[in-house]
């Protein structure tokens, strides 16, 4: 049904990541994705989806070096190690405010995300339960998977599917895939439309790894924002809330591309794996 055409990871939550050839998959998701995170003196875990307090994380980069360690560049191409206490000093200081960078998920950490304007991007029984903070931002506040910096699934998959089908729909919009944050870019074909809307439920083998699609990813603010070159485009996600609204547990119909994959067995990966689909109880 499809081939893995890109692998990224993300060291460091919100911040750019680095496109990989090979990686091993734990059940902790790709080795070395989503480690490390910046927080702040309130219990805030860094995370683009509140732009105003966290949006410059976007301009940063992290990537796993040679030895393994985590590295951070950034915005005036400074690349320090995350453990480099001047790294700190100068995220702080693009931050205007004091942050750190850790690699411990904090037992009662808060991630705040902006609400967007149009209908999807949030439930609506949490929409009315948004508050206006400091920045002048709407945001609602939740937590981060337990014992984690993933807001959810600790694999995201986005097919080429979807992304054609989004170009379509808006034809003014640069679908990149790296707006969605993938960790699996899925070359299912020229044909445009949703086939991970079949899937859920199902298993996907790929390459040496084995996984459970387990929910439409609900997309939030991060794609319209500027990504690297990418510019900003709040059309974006306008597009994809009128074009793919689906059901999302009980939390109602939310604008969703992507889908959530829960590891079932460890494997390396590769781009270029070819990937098969077992039917749920296969």
């Amino acid at each position: 049904m499809g081939t893995v055409a890109a692998l990224y990871r993300y060291p460091v939550k919100s911040m750019l990541g680095e496109a990989v050839h090979s990686v091993t998959v734990t059940e902790s998701g790709l080795s070395g994705d989503r480690t490390w995170a910046l927080l702040d003196g309130t219990g805030a875990v860094g995370s683009a989806k509140h732009p105003r307090k966290w949006g410059a994380l976007l301009r940063c980069r992290s990537r796993v070096d040679d030895a393994g360690g985590v590295r951070a560049v950034l915005p005036d191409g400074v690349d320090l190690p995350v453990q480099d206490p001047e790294l700190g000093l100068r995220l702080s200081k693009l931050m205007g405010r004091q942050v750190f960078v850790s690699a411990e998920v904090p037992e009662h950490g808060r991630l705040e995300r902006a609400v967007p304007e149009y209908q999807g991007g949030v439930p609506d029984a949490v929409r009315e339960s948004a508050e206006v903070d400091a920045t002048g931002e709407t945001v609602t506040t939740g937590g981060v998977a337990r014992g984690t910096f993933f807001d959810y699934g600790r694999v995201h998959l986005v097919t080429t599917a979807a992304l054609t089908r989004m170009r379509e729909v808006y034809p003014a919009g640069d679908f990149d895939a790296r707006r969605f944050r993938p960790n699996l870019v899925v070359d299912t074909g020229a044909r445009p439309g949703f086939p991970e809307d079949a899937w859920l439920g199902s298993r996907l083998r790929v390459g040496e790894a084995l996984f459970r699609v387990a929910v439409p990813t609900p997309r939030c603010v991060v794609p319209t924002l500027g990504h690297d070159e990418l510019p900003p485009d709040p059309g974006i996600m306008r597009a994809v809330a009128r074009e793919h609204r689906v059901p999302v547990f009980d939390l109602g119909r939310l604008s969703c591309l992507g889908v959530y994959l829960e590891v079932l067995e460890a494997g390396t990966v590769q781009v270029g794996d070819v990937i098969t689909v077992e039917a749920p109880g296969a």
